[in-house]
């Protein structure tokens, strides 16, 4: 199945900068861009009713953990974007930056599109989603430095956990996922997200 992304290589035309790439994404709120290491513009197509529903249903179960270990770090919604190592732009559908990291940053580096791996991510595939790249996206944020990813997966019922220096590890229709190696005490719900 194809993906809804569409890939623009403008790099023979024209390079972005990172200041006019953050321009062109605040000049542009209604469409969610990310860009690849090489430069090409991915712009993300919104997600329907049921992958909407069942991000908000992840963000809360996230936000609840984080509100109660607010000193420990900061959670982050699909519209953010993260400025990741290897110079793509990525905007994963949940993540979680370690408080002494984000504190590390600068005020202006905060406000625009933060320059690190965040500590944590979870992407939901749609069904309009290509797996194989959605698979690739989740390796990127490892070797760019994210200490655990989780890949949902409903349209074959699977969660992929990835963490460096590990395999991946291919679970069938999980009942949670221990995110504990990263958010101390934090389990993942995830049955409800994959039926």
């Amino acid at each position: 199945m194809q993906t809804d992304a569409f890939v623009l290589d403008l790099n023979n035309i024209l390079a972005l900068s990172d200041e006019q790439f953050f321009q062109l994404c605040r000049r542009h709120p209604d469409i969610q861009f990310e860009r690849s290491a090489r430069g090409e513009l991915i712009i993300m197509p919104p997600t329907g009713g049921i992958s909407g529903n069942r991000n908000f249903s992840l963000i809360g179960r996230l936000g609840r953990w984080v509100d109660d270990n607010a000193e420990l770090g900061l959670g982050f919604d699909s519209s953010t974007c993260f400025k990741l190592p290897n110079g793509a732009n990525r905007a994963p559908d949940l993540a979680w930056v370690s408080r002494v990291r984000w504190n590390a940053l600068s005020p202006e580096e905060q406000e625009k599109f933060p320059p690190l791996a965040p500590d944590f991510v979870v992407e939901l595939r749609s069904r309009t989603d290509d797996l194989k790249m959605l698979q690739a996206k989740m390796q990127e944020y490892i070797e760019n430095g994210v200490c655990l990813g989780v890949l949902l997966n409903p349209q074959d019922q699977t969660v992929e956990v990835y963490q460096p220096d590990q395999a991946v590890q291919c679970l069938d229709n999980p009942g949670t996922v221990d995110c504990g190696a990263v958010l101390p005490g934090f389990v993942l719900k995830v049955r409800s997200l994959l039926n």
